[in-house]
């Protein structure tokens, strides 16, 4: 990893509520994180602890009655013609304006979890890969045409001349998947988002698009944020890891401290959870107690206290625990480790 001083992305206390008529829904509710120049960002947790909901309100593509109520999401573009670096707030920009035009896509691009959903099924894949191109790169048909062949080359897609003129209910599940990386990075964006890439997809495939985004994250020295659930895949992938939990951070640290060395209840839970050849035979995995609780009854105190083995009567469940340094590269909410709870 190619980690410099200053990060790419640096995204401070981002809140995203969904007003409905029964409630208001703490999506994200005051997450902080940076990402670095080459670095592959993993973030990691059970269905609805706010994963895609970060990630869409990155690219500004939350839809009402959702919206950004707070925080800021820094990208560091690189220098122009010798300009300095240019910074700019995400979070302040107008999502249907031109510059959030031009950075969706081109400078951040997003894997979404369905290929079949995200492609049109009336046009071909081509003739959506080569529209992606020329909205953000100065070129023609013919030559968006080339890019996007060699995309699809980089990719590993056979027969790319053939492809590029078929539909997506033509391709395979895998097929799908390539050409939806290959149209994410037909860009050379700074930032890679895969939202669960290999969800729709075989064990088999989900290695070889696992491998294929490595060497190609290895290649241009992009970064990628990784959302999944599953932590086999965040061990293989990962630098550095983020776990969330109903809308908040957890725990925070490199790969290796995060599986060798596990601060919090929630975290140790997850990895407890997971089958390894270790395991007795026979014997019924561990599994965390309850499940999420449901968005308007979000409890005081610190989220995942009813399901927490290690809960603290009168502190726990009345206060929330802000993210503090437990260790030389890892952070924790936690009050096993500090008693300092978040303001208001």
């Amino acid at each position: 990893m190619s980690q410099q001083n200053e990060p790419l992305l640096s995204i401070r206390d981002l809140k995203v509520h969904f007003f409905m008529d029964e409630g208001v829904v703490k999506a994200v509710d005051g997450i902080s994180l940076d990402v670095y120049p080459g670095q592959v960002f993993g973030i990691v947790g059970e269905s609805g602890c706010g994963k895609s909901v970060t990630m869409k309100a990155l690219l500004r593509i939350v839809e009402p009655p959702g919206r950004i109520v707070a925080g800021e999401m820094l990208l560091r573009r690189p220098p122009k013609n010798g300009e300095t670096t240019d910074i700019v707030d995400l979070a302040r920009l107008n999502p249907r304006g031109q510059e959030m035009r031009d950075i969706r896509g081109g400078e951040i691009a997003l894997i979404p979890q369905e290929p079949m959903a995200a492609f049109s099924p009336v046009h071909t894949v081509g003739n959506q890969i080569i529209e992606a191109i020329r909205l953000h790169r100065d070129v023609n048909q013919r030559e968006a045409r080339k890019i996007a062949l060699q995309q699809f080359r980089d990719v590993g897609i056979p027969a790319p001349e053939q492809r590029l003129d078929e539909y997506s209910w033509q391709l395979s599940g895998g097929l799908r998947q390539r050409a939806m990386i290959a149209m994410a990075l037909s860009c050379n964006p700074l930032i890679l988002v895969a939202d669960e890439p290999t969800t729709a997809v075989d064990v088999t495939t989900q290695a070889q698009v696992l491998r294929l985004l490595r060497r190609l994250q290895e290649e241009r020295n992009s970064a990628i944020i990784f959302i999944t659930h599953d932590l086999g895949v965040i061990a293989q992938m990962a630098d550095f890891v983020t776990v969330m939990y109903l809308g908040l951070v957890m725990e925070q640290g490199s790969v290796d401290d995060i599986f060798h060395n596990p601060k919090h209840p929630y975290t140790k839970a997850l990895l407890e959870s997971i089958p390894s050849i270790h395991t007795t035979p026979r014997v019924d995995l561990p599994t965390i107690s309850g499940s999420i609780p449901h968005p308007f009854n979000r409890p005081a105190g610190c989220p995942f206290y009813p399901r927490c083995t290690k809960f603290m009567p009168g502190k726990c469940d009345q206060h929330t625990p802000a993210l503090l340094p437990a260790g030389e590269n890892q952070k924790v909410s936690c009050f096993l480790y500090h008693d300092v709870e978040v303001t208001a």
